[in-house]
């Protein structure tokens, strides 16, 4: 999807979500064929011409300054993940290319310290797409002891984690809140796409999830963004049970996360982490097969 097409489209989207009497704009008691403000309205809050608005909307214009941008984040009432992700949409739309696809993603040496570092914390490194790129023996057990623990190391088999959330049975099962945790992988994609407009890959992905689950396609169509940077997380794990945990995403600045996980002090979840690292040491049977061992992709 072009640079030009994902910019109109937010702003349609999110111009659609706006009522007018929460924004002050009168209605005079009048019945509305669609929902939201009028392109005229919500120019008229961002103090732009309706025409202007217009073209921008139909991605018929690629100047917008970045102070046009801010006063249609402010009229919009974004916040600011969902302003940058704005900024992102209309830059990409200026310089709009041809879709590529990237080269492999590997794990740097600095991130591999990292995760060994984290040797007692569950742990996964993920790439821009989600793709699993490694994870420690802890971090493979908790989010996916059903799969091949090799299965990282294996670029055209590697696990991604929105396929995961939205594909997998295992995986749903495993999030007691599942919408939740579904709504947080597509904002983030939606932060992604308008970063990397020209990812093919991650085109392949989206269209991929869209034809194959219904819930993801209403969530896309929906152009929330999120960052997630923390979240908590009720969880359902097969072999020690629920248990409730804080999913933080350390950002590396090269496209890569590490995700750990990790639970309060004295809680039953820290408990339960423990008698997880426990099976995992011991070669406790985490899925059908071998116990997992710990797995890393190729050192750069």
């Amino acid at each position: 999807m072009s640079g030009k097409v994902q910019l109109g489209d937010f702003l349609q989207t999110r111009r659609s979500q706006l009522r007018p009497e929460d924004l002050g704009v009168p209605t005079y008691g009048e019945r509305r064929r669609v929902p939201g403000l009028r392109r005229e309205e919500l120019a008229l809050l961002a103090g732009v011409s309706v025409s202007y608005y217009t073209r921008l909307e139909q991605g018929q214009s690629l100047n917008a300054s970045p102070q046009v941008l801010d006063a249609l984040a402010r009229a919009l009432r974004l916040e600011e993940a969902e302003r940058l992700h704005l900024h992102n949409l209309a830059r990409s739309a200026r310089a709009a290319g041809r879709g590529r696809r990237p080269a492999p993603e590997r794990v740097t040496a600095a991130t591999g310290q990292l995760l060994d570092a984290l040797g007692d914390v569950p742990a996964i490194v993920t790439g821009r797409r989600g793709d699993v790129l490694a994870w420690n023996r802890l971090g493979h057990a908790l989010f996916a002891g059903h799969l091949d623990p090799d299965s990282a190391d294996r670029p055209a088999e590697r696990p991604n984690m929105a396929r995961l959330v939205f594909l997998d049975a295992h995986t749903r099962e495993l999030y007691a809140h599942w919408r939740g945790k579904a709504r947080a992988v597509v904002g983030n994609l939606r932060l992604v796409a308008g970063q990397y407009p020209d990812d093919a890959a991650l085109h392949e992905l989206v269209g991929e999830l869209s034809a194959k689950n219904a819930d993801f396609a209403s969530m896309w169509a929906d152009h929330r963004v999120k960052a997630c940077a923390v979240a908590t997380y009720e969880m359902r794990h097969p072999l020690v049970g629920p248990l409730t945990v804080t999913q933080q995403t350390l950002s590396q600045g090269t496209g890569q996360n590490i995700v750990v996980a990790t639970a309060e002090a004295g809680s039953p979840a820290r408990t339960a982490l423990a008698l997880l690292a426990r099976a995992v040491t011991e070669g406790a049977p985490v899925r059908s097969g071998a116990p997992p061992r710990p797995r890393r992709a190729d050192l750069t």
